[in-house]
């Protein structure tokens, strides 16, 4: 693609960042993208980010498929609520652009298979928000699971902690985020999938094969902000996955719980393991156990100076997006990476219906659409 024309649908905080974000970008090089058109319901902040970043007002929009059909764009940003997430980028593949996507992928595994299907069909890219995939704490690990520095690998623990974090009900985010109709799911799908994407991206996408977990909603919370909220989501997700190969998860993730913050996320093999965060390699050596610090300051600073012709690609999620598009680096499978993260989750879900053990194949013959219709779109 020799320039990125993007549209931006949806300026809450997420959108309205990326947009900044984005006209950054073009200021640095003016050439290689531009923010060409944005969208949104909001009229009053439409017009105050249009005016802010210099967007002309014919190139403001209050219908996403009126943007679609008329903007002079190639790729879109869709920062929406979970369960619009499907049908606005189906329908923007399906009219030839390229799209970049808020997590989770979508507000059910059924809903983001058929975004997947779309993009093999289609021959679009698409392209995930998992900041965790661009951490310091990932590229460390790599370095050492490639090297062969934790032999193999058997269990992997996903850890996600928020001692009191609900959105909307304590006290900061949207209400769209605490129930199933917009959301799809709670801690699990807002925080779960970077802790669970993470792993699942080191230890090279396993094959899921069972999953049995539980979800919990049992702490206080103002009544009227839950009323207001329709909160019918988990506040809490724990779970258990096998993979083909005898490779196992346990889970654990928490938008409020009354306890001290978890241990970190951790991989355990035969040479060694790794705790996340703080990063932390360990082994045994010379008879003794070693838990080894690591300067990740210092690799950065390396990756950003002798090595910053191919580490600098992927400093985030955005930039690598922006520089996959204009062919300076492949992209990242970040798309198939989440479609894998949505099936455990979804298998949590499925086992605390059941209230036992569910197979891969369950999960994905019960998963159903949660789109919601967006009028003509």
């Amino acid at each position: 693609m020799s320039k990125i024309r993007t549209g931006i649908i949806g300026l809450g905080i997420i959108g309205s960042g990326r947009l900044e974000e984005y006209c950054d970008f073009h200021k640095e090089n003016p050439d290689d993208i531009e923010v060409k058109a944005i969208c949104d319901i909001d009229e009053k902040k439409l017009n105050e980010l249009g005016d802010k970043f210099n967007i002309p007002k014919e190139n403001r929009y209050t219908h996403i498929g009126k943007m679609l059909k008329e903007a002079d764009i190639n790729t879109v940003d869709i920062c929406l609520h979970n369960n619009m997430h499907a049908p606005v980028a189906i329908a923007a593949m399906e009219a030839g652009m390229d799209v970049y996507g808020e997590k989770p992928m979508a507000g059910s595994y059924a809903d983001a298979l058929s975004m997947y299907e779309t993009m093999q069909k289609t021959g679009k890219k698409l392209h995930v928000q998992i900041w965790s995939l661009y951490s310091n704490d990932t590229k460390a690990a790599k370095r050492f699971i490639d090297n062969g520095d934790l032999g193999r690998i058997y269990h992997m623990r996903s850890y996600g902690f928020r001692r009191r974090g609900r959105p909307y009900v304590d006290g900061y985010g949207s209400k769209e985020f605490d129930n199933t109709k917009t959301a799809g799911g709670g801690a699990l799908f807002d925080m779960g999938v970077y802790h669970i994407a993470q792993l699942l991206f080191l230890t090279g996408l396993p094959e899921l094969e069972r999953v049995s977990g539980a979800t919990y909603q049992e702490l206080e919370m103002d009544e009227k902000r839950r009323r207001e909220s329709d909160f019918n989501v988990e506040e809490l997700g724990v779970g258990f996955a096998k993979f083909k190969g005898g490779l196992t998860m346990d889970i654990i993730e928490a938008w409020a719980i009354h306890a001290s913050p978890f241990m970190s996320s951790m991989i355990a093999g035969s040479k060694g393991g790794i705790t996340l965060s703080p990063f932390k390699y360990h082994t045994f050596a010379n008879n003794l156990e070693v838990n080894m610090d690591a300067d990740l300051d210092s690799m950065e600073f390396f990756d950003h100076t002798v090595y910053a012709e191919t580490n600098s690609l992927h400093d985030s999620s955005a930039k690598h997006w922006v520089n996959a598009l204009l062919g300076k680096v492949e992209l990242m499978p970040s798309a198939k990476i989440a479609l894998h993260t949505q099936l455990l989750q979804e298998g949590i879900y499925l086992s605390q219906k059941l209230g036992r053990e569910v197979t891969a194949e369950e999960i994905k013959a019960s998963s159903k659409s949660l789109a919601l219709d967006i009028p003509n779109l």
